[in-house]
């Protein structure tokens, strides 16, 4: 929903990316877009997590709050969805759902080629009302579409240090989990939209 990086620095490379507003444990030669696109790679797992919580959460909410869902890291931490859903019958639906993370990681990001995988750990901030914010819009349900946005930051140490910021947009179909529930197709998700970290912006198009 991330050229080798060492595991030591200069402080003089520090200083440098010190002062665009992200700090890297890396070569002083990547690029600031490099960095964002490392920095939403350590996350794209991530979004179909909170997706799949936040439909997980649609199918269990008996009122207006969802019952809040989670679940944990590859590698450790956990993700935790919270929000509202609205009521009533129609078929068309939305949910304004917040996305939690607390010493999250899923574990080495492999960049590929002879690149060496990074280690990144995410947080989100512990006020509610700061955290990303997910917005779904379910149509015709339980066959019918979705659409919505993740928008907001979380906060990265280990590999990279400072803050990513996601600006997504996302569509895709739902159906029937054969009990009645609603589940995402699967394959169908469409997810595009930027990460931006310090004065790097990554392109995100992406189907799940």
């Amino acid at each position: 929903m991330l050229t080798s990086l060492p595991r030591t620095v200069t402080a003089v490379a520090c200083s440098l990316f010190l002062s665009l507003g992200l700090t890297a444990c890396g070569d002083d030669d990547l690029s600031s877009d490099e960095q964002a696109r490392r920095a939403y790679l350590g996350l794209d797992t991530s979004v179909s997590k909170a997706l799949q919580l936040g439909f997980a959460g649609f199918n269990d909410a008996s009122s207006a709050n969802i019952p809040p869902q989670s679940t944990t890291g590859a590698a450790s931490g956990t993700l935790l969805v919270t929000g509202q859903v609205d009521q009533g019958s129609s078929a068309n639906k939305g949910m304004r759902l917040r996305i939690g993370m607390t010493g999250y990681s899923d574990g080495e990001v492999v960049l590929g080629g002879d690149e060496d995988p990074v280690n990144i750990t995410y947080a989100s901030s512990t006020d509610t009302a700061a955290q990303p914010e997910l917005t779904l819009q379910l149509r015709d349900i339980p066959g019918g579409t979705f659409t919505g946005t993740l928008k907001g930051p979380f906060q990265m140490t280990g590999d990279l240090e400072g803050s990513v910021t996601l600006d997504l947009a996302l569509t895709g179909e739902i159906e029937d989990d054969g009990t009645g529930q609603v589940r995402r197709t699967p394959g169908s998700t469409h997810v595009t939209g930027t990460a931006t970290s310090g004065d790097g912006v990554y392109t995100v198009d992406v189907t799940r």
